[in-house]
């Protein structure tokens, strides 16, 4: 009897114990590495069952992350294979222009790093995921990690671009020309042209864009279509329409609806008048890639075609989305507007925090002009136009602040380089431009006049 009552009191004590952790420090002690190799797992498990559900699409990318997630469940998600997944999502994102593919590619990164900690191309994975994301300093750190423990021409192109990103266009220059001399081919082609656009020479940049649309292959249609989207835009701004129309065909021929192209067509259709025609590429492009660049343009276009309704329709989900899909261009939309023009402002400060471009000094400082801050706002829109950038936008921003400011000399200057290539100016903006431009010239015509 004793002895049942002990085994049960002994029960009770173990019971209670287990239920309260007493037993934990010393009746069953684990290696010292068992716990974070079991959370280990378990975070593996819960990354990868993310990036293991099955994709859905009938594009060929679809496919081929299909065949890969496929592989990957049935080795129990090796490196090698997650990492070709990885970028597999990548290039997903770029074609559908849809975020959350980025996510994706992202938990391969950290399946594959939980399991090869620094294997160097899954950093590389991890640096175009945060450039991607607008991480900048962070990609920065893992770029220049990456170039200093190997010679990969990826690795100098992820570097050229976040530097590029934070308006360190010198430092960027070097990273490319380490690119191109270790590669010389359509990635680095492409970017050696955006610099040289960037630097003003839109004649040096068609020349190198040219040679990366003829490195294109269709096995990898995105960057085909991004090389093609870039010559249309490049030959739109010097005045070469039908090229321009033809890049952005073929552009189209490499990935079919592909928004940077759709929205190339209608800029083109627009430059020639033809708003009615030019709607309906507009809109399909603003449905694929709802950023406020396409969604502001599709909005003057249905203006001019006198859609006024679907006009305002379009602003509306402009005004609800794009301080989180575009800061920075939805604070240059505001300004522009007249409309939050605290939000413009802190949009534009906060844009500073990580991008340091010239479109970044362009934005705030037409958000400064818009709240009454002139002064601030030509400080800005000088260093926006200290890398010599032609771009409409900078010319017709920094020509209303020199106005504003009084320097009629200063913005005539300016209008007047807005105005040789006005076709690249969204419709409101050139027609603002073609009232104060030739207003400004009458008072500078009759001004002497006056004076005598």
């Amino acid at each position: 009897m004793k002895s049942k009552f002990l085994a049960l009191l002994i029960a009770v004590l173990v019971a209670v114990a287990v239920g309260s952790d007493f037993w934990r420090p010393w009746l069953f002690k684990p290696p010292v590495d068992v716990p974070n190799r079991i959370r280990n797992t378990v975070s593996n498990v819960k990354v990868a069952s993310i990036a293991l559900v099955p994709q859905k699409g009938d594009e060929l990318i679809d496919s081929e992350i299909r065949n890969l997630q496929e592989e990957a469940r049935s080795k129990q998600q090796p490196p090698e294979v997650m990492k070709r997944l990885g970028w597999a999502f990548v290039r997903k994102a770029r074609l559908s222009y849809d975020p959350g593919y980025y996510k994706l590619a992202e938990q391969c990164a950290l399946v594959v790093e939980s399991q090869r900690a620094d294997d160097p191309d899954a950093l590389l994975l991890q640096g175009h995921i945060l450039q991607s994301l607008h991480k900048f300093k962070e990609a920065e750190s893992i770029a220049r990690k990456l170039v200093n423990v190997r010679r990969d021409p990826a690795d100098q192109g992820l570097l050229g671009d976040v530097l590029m990103e934070q308006g360190n266009l010198a430092d960027a220059v070097g990273a490319y020309q380490h690119m191109v001399n270790l590669r010389p081919d359509l990635q680095s082609y492409t970017r050696i042209a955006n610099l040289r656009w960037l630097k003003g020479d839109l004649d040096g940049a068609i020349e190198v864009i040219q040679m990366a649309a003829t490195a294109a292959s269709p096995r990898e249609p995105e960057p085909g279509a991004w090389a093609y989207t870039r010559l249309g835009i490049y030959s739109l701004q010097a005045g070469q329409l039908d090229v321009a129309e033809t890049s952005a065909l073929f552009a189209l021929e490499y990935a079919h609806d592909y928004p940077p192209a759709l929205l190339l067509r209608g800029r083109i259709l627009l430059a020639q008048g033809k708003p009615t025609v030019a709607v309906p590429f507009l809109r399909q492009a603003a449905a694929l890639n709802p950023l406020p660049e396409y969604q502001w343009i599709l909005a003057d276009a249905l203006s001019l075609t006198g859609e006024t309704g679907a006009a305002q329709a379009v602003e509306q989900k402009l005004m609800a989305t794009g301080a989180t899909n575009d800061p920075r261009t939805f604070a240059v939309f505001l300004a522009s507007r007249r409309e939050r023009l605290t939000d413009s402002l802190r949009l534009a400060f906060t844009e500073l925090e990580t991008r340091q471009d010239v479109f970044t000094m362009d934005a705030l400082a037409w958000a400064l002009r818009a709240n009454g801050r002139l002064t601030e706002g030509l400080d800005y829109s000088r260093k926006s136009l200290a890398e010599d950038t032609q771009d409409a936008r900078l010319f017709y921003h920094a020509g209303c602040i020199a106005m504003e400011c009084g320097n009629r000399t200063d913005a005539a200057e300016f209008f007047g380089k807005a105005n040789r290539i006005k076709q690249m100016l969204f419709p409101s903006e050139r027609s603002d431009l073609n009232q104060q431009f030739p207003a400004l010239k009458e008072i500078e015509t009759t001004r002497p006049m006056a004076q005598q």
